[in-house]
């Protein structure tokens, strides 16, 4: 059968502890409001004292990523049927992006989502394609021509008869397609290894598998020495909204390669987990 290969729940020993909204915002160096309007990521968060972000031209996955919307401070992260997750001391905000009603958003679906959303505003159609765990190639750009996908077993092929439009609601009913069939097993084999020297906003820290997990890195910044330090968000499993993580670094940062693995909130990488596009 064609699976779906996704993340499950493993703790790790991170000394995190849960911070009602105002003492999280002085934690994280943020501007505590009681319904405070939405803003963009690059507006919310201060790099680490001592560093700058790392600069982002237009038009790339990292300026994209910047512009995130998010949700008011202190919203928690609700699950795709609309209750709270359990774990409410993990996250320092929350992005403006629906999860959907049906449990498919999980943590590589997040990362395929926003690759696909910002290839999707740039008009590059022909770049959005994904694997299915069977090795299936879903290419949006048969999708967008009216081409469907119809699976039957292990047996997976293309069918006519769709709508042939580029709106964004057909991209998501597409993407609902790939979160079916695709996960962390298939995304961490479309993806090339790092050479660990650098990190940049677009990077994804994977592990494969079942049970495997995926977190984007979401920004940047870097002090006069060298030293780089990332902000990464994530969704994870029941599909929930993405949300950018607590880190030890100014409330929302991690420095990167510092350390013998890379400890979030609710899963431990080996920085030989780090990917790019």
């Amino acid at each position: 059968m064609v699976t779906r290969t996704g993340a499950r729940y493993r703790p790790t020993s991170v000394p995190f502890r849960a911070l009602g909204p105002a003492l999280l915002c002085l934690f994280a160096g943020l501007a505590w409001s009681p319904g405070q309007a939405q803003q963009v990521l690059v507006e919310r968060f201060s790099p680490p004292p001592g560093t700058s972000r790392v600069p982002a031209a237009p038009g790339t996955f990292a300026h994209y990523l910047r512009q995130l919307t998010l949700k008011p401070i202190g919203t928690p992260v609700l699950l795709y049927n609309g209750r709270p997750k359990s774990r409410q001391d993990v996250h320092v905000a929350v992005l403006d992006i629906p999860v959907g009603t049906r449990d498919l958003q999980q943590c590589a679906d997040a990362v395929i989502r926003l690759r696909a959303e910002h290839l999707h505003r740039q008009g590059r159609h022909k770049d959005i394609r994904f694997h299915f765990t069977n090795g299936f190639l879903a290419e949006w750009d048969r999708w967008r021509l009216g081409e469907r996908i119809a699976v039957s077993g292990n047996t997976v092929r293309w069918v006519a008869g769709g709508d042939r439009n580029d709106r964004p609601e057909n991209l998501r009913a597409y993407l609902d397609q790939v979160f079916i069939y695709a996960g962390t097993r298939s995304l961490h084999q479309e993806l090339r290894p790092a050479d660990g020297s650098t990190v940049e906003a677009g990077d994804v820290f994977i592990q494969g598998g079942s049970p495997g997990h995926a977190v984007l890195v979401v920004d940047v910044a870097q002090d006069k020495d060298g030293r780089a330090f990332m902000m990464l968000a994530q969704s994870y499993m029941p599909a929930q909204d993405i949300h950018v993580l607590k880190g030890p670094v100014a409330g929302a940062w991690y420095e990167f390669r510092a350390g013998p693995v890379l400890t979030t909130p609710e899963w431990t990488f080996q920085w030989s987990d780090h990917r790019k596009w």
